[in-house]
């Protein structure tokens, strides 16, 4: 059986490649048991996405689960404007542009493009402040920077791994108590 890798896991991995571990040691938990503030907050976000009622205009896809076959990723899009052709990821408090959230968008392009869907452009939306950021199209070499990550996260082992704790990080962690580095 083929393994896919959920999109979302993307942004942690790039975040700590760790946390994608530690989080299936949370997978039968319940939420409120682990999450921290800014966890909360971010799911509290994304339920109108999640329950359809971010709009009722039919241009809107939300939700929507996608995946590519090609690169072995799934996962569910914020939204996507069938008039526009605009991919939009929905982040509750944008501060900086990080490559996990460009990765992310990158992910759901691929496979709605797949599913044959055209994309013209890219969006991440920050709610806090209804700020949105407009990204370039990936050239060659920032698509062959995503696919080398999604090639990691794919062969991603953590016996195998070697990585340097990053104090800022870690403290940011919601995972940090069951964290021991390397």
């Amino acid at each position: 059986m083929e393994s896919y890798i959920q999109i979302s896991k993307i942004n942690d991995f790039i975040f700590c490649p760790r946390s994608v571990y530690l989080h299936t040691i949370y997978d039968n938990f319940h939420k409120k048991s682990y999450q921290r503030t800014p966890q909360i907050a971010g799911t509290i976000a994304h339920e109108s996405i999640d329950t359809g009622a971010y709009s009722s205009r039919k241009r809107y896809l939300m939700g929507k689960e996608v995946y590519s076959d090609e690169l072995s990723l799934c996962g569910k899009i914020d939204i996507y404007d069938l008039q526009t052709k605009t991919l939009i990821e929905r982040k509750r408090k944008v501060v900086k542009i990080y490559d996990g959230y460009k990765y992310q968008l990158y992910a759901q392009m691929a496979c709605m493009r797949e599913m044959g869907f055209e994309i013209e452009t890219l969006k991440i939306h920050s709610l806090s402040d209804n700020k949105s950021y407009i990204l370039d199209m990936p050239n060659e070499e920032e698509w062959q920077k995503f696919i080398d990550i999604v090639e990691r996260v794919n062969n991603f082992s953590v016996a195998e791994a070697k990585i340097l704790a990053d104090s800022k990080k870690c403290a940011q962690c919601i995972y940090q108590p069951l964290c021991h580095p390397l």
